[in-house]
């Protein structure tokens, strides 16, 4: 779980943690990436707007390293026009701030499934406008994004 606003960062973490997954946290996209050298994961939960790297670049690391892991961006503002010119980036499904425990853990529930835990990167060009976007391996629908509310108090957190 990487997002740079501590409050949400604990709050997902929390969720996830209380519904039986093992959750990593950390504080900005540089953070993450050095974690993702040493660990495996089967999931990815990434802010967008984050200091040092953000959340299109944490994607794209993810990309040029060949790490076939699936993403769920969850943000309150989406990557638009680099989605638009680097479609291989787009995530397997985007959560939009603010959302609900129940949102969070149905999309994650969801993508785990779908995905089985790997995703298939196509080879492309680092330079995004290079070539015409190629397809990625995925059973959520990316393109539709899961309008959401981040609301503490509806959680079952206590």
């Amino acid at each position: 779980m990487v997002d740079d606003d501590k409050s949400i960062r604990h709050f997902c973490v929390q969720a996830l943690f209380a519904s039986g997954y093992q959750v990593h946290a950390a504080e900005d996209g540089a953070a993450a990436w050095d974690a993702l050298q040493i660990n495996t994961y089967h999931l990815l939960i990434t802010d967008h707007g984050m200091p040092k790297v953000t959340g299109i670049e944490l994607l794209q690391k993810l990309h040029d390293a060949h790490l076939a892991l699936p993403v769920i961006m969850a943000t309150g503002t989406l990557p638009e026009a680099e989605f638009t010119r680097c479609p291989w980036l787009v995530p397997d499904a985007i959560l939009l701030k603010p959302y609900t425990t129940a949102e969070l853990l149905e999309l994650v529930k969801e993508v785990l499934l779908a995905t089985n835990g790997t995703r298939e990167w196509v080879a492309a060009s680092s330079d995004c406008e290079s070539r015409p976007a190629p397809a990625f391996v995925s059973g959520v629908d990316s393109a539709t994004p899961v309008d959401a509310r981040l609301d503490p108090r509806a959680s079952n957190l206590g």
